[in-house]
């Protein structure tokens, strides 16, 4: 029975992949105009498809972090009720875990304030000249 569900969970990933592959190509199809595209216009779409991703990342980090830090307070809400059958660890697991995923977007926002705008990193203060007047 596993095999035949892992087969359908194949099937409907390929599927998934074939669609996404689809809808994306199509705004690279309609930017090339009449002829072929050339290195700039796919450069151009893919620039343009994956301005969005940053924000993707941030909503699936924050609504999987929420999700494992329930799973960890239900998980120790069992070792509670049943100590010898649910250890500890796995409700601090899932809470460590899911606080980390939560904390995920803020660590990208200091990423991204580290850069300035032409994407080169931020030079620290440079010392140009040292005075020393003695009197």
């Amino acid at each position: 029975m596993f095999k035949k569900t892992q087969k359908n969970y194949n099937k409907l990933g390929a599927f998934m992949v074939a669609g996404m592959v689809a809808g994306g190509s199509s705004d690279a199809f309609a930017a090339g105009g009449g002829g072929g595209n050339d290195f700039s216009t796919i450069a151009k779409s893919i620039t343009t498809s994956i301005q969005d991703f940053p924000g993707l990342l941030t909503a699936l980090a924050y609504m999987f972090g929420i999700l494992l830090g329930v799973l960890g307070v239900m998980k120790i809400k069992d070792h509670v009720e049943n100590p010898t059958q649910t250890p500890l660890k796995d409700g601090a697991i899932r809470l460590a875990a899911g606080g980390a995923l939560f904390a995920l977007p803020m660590l990208f926002e200091a990423m991204f304030e580290t850069l300035d705008e032409s994407g080169a990193g931020v030079d620290a203060a440079k010392l140009n000249k040292i005075n020393f007047n003695v009197t």
